[in-house]
């Protein structure tokens, strides 16, 4: 397929056959400009990345609900808008260090804190233990172990879009268990 096809000519293929190779074309010709509207509002080069790839992703469904007249336009308000959302949602989010004697003392002057905690914990390994075997090991890697995306497809042998569906499915079927169990 040559490169000169315009996008709109794509576009109208995809939703005719739904070859995903057509949003491979569309990726490959605007991941520059994804990228750059990304570091523009994340100022992070790892998020950025990340962001395209959701954004791209995101794509295969939206391409075939909406119509694109501009596609480049289209895509840069896309991008935007992602960005704006993953700010948004980490805006007042905030970490802080904790020294352990601090928390060792706050548990020791709430005793009824801590089984609850202990409670907690224990229903959670039960949910966890419920999700599906990509879904448990992306998570404990994700959250349990703290890796990174990167270094989840390196020990699971996965791809980066399963790794990160099995995280965000199993973090989704661990808060509706969670909160099935009380």
């Amino acid at each position: 397929m040559a490169d000169d096809i315009p996008d709109h000519e794509i576009i109208q293929l995809y939703k005719k056959l739904g070859d995903l190779s057509l949003i491979g074309k569309l990726f490959t010709r605007y991941t520059s400009l994804v990228y750059g509207v990304c570091l523009k509002y994340l100022k992070d080069r790892e998020a950025s990345k990340d962001a395209v790839m959701q954004i791209f992703e995101k794509l295969i469904s939206s391409l075939k609900n909406h119509e694109v007249e501009n596609f480049k336009g289209w895509l840069y308000v896309t991008a935007r808008n992602y960005c704006l959302m993953e700010l948004r949602s980490k805006k007042g989010k905030f970490t802080e260090e904790i020294s352990a004697t601090i928390v060792e003392n706050d548990l020791l002057l709430h005793h009824e804190l801590e089984s609850d905690l202990e409670e907690d914990l224990a229903k959670m390994e039960e949910c966890i233990n419920k999700l599906i075997d990509g879904q448990q090991q992306c998570v404990r890697l994700f959250y349990l172990e703290e890796k990174s995306y990167r270094e989840i497809v390196l020990i699971t042998n996965l791809e980066m879009n399963q790794v990160k569906s099995f995280i965000q499915n199993g973090k989704r079927n661990l808060k509706i268990c969670m909160e099935e169990n009380g």
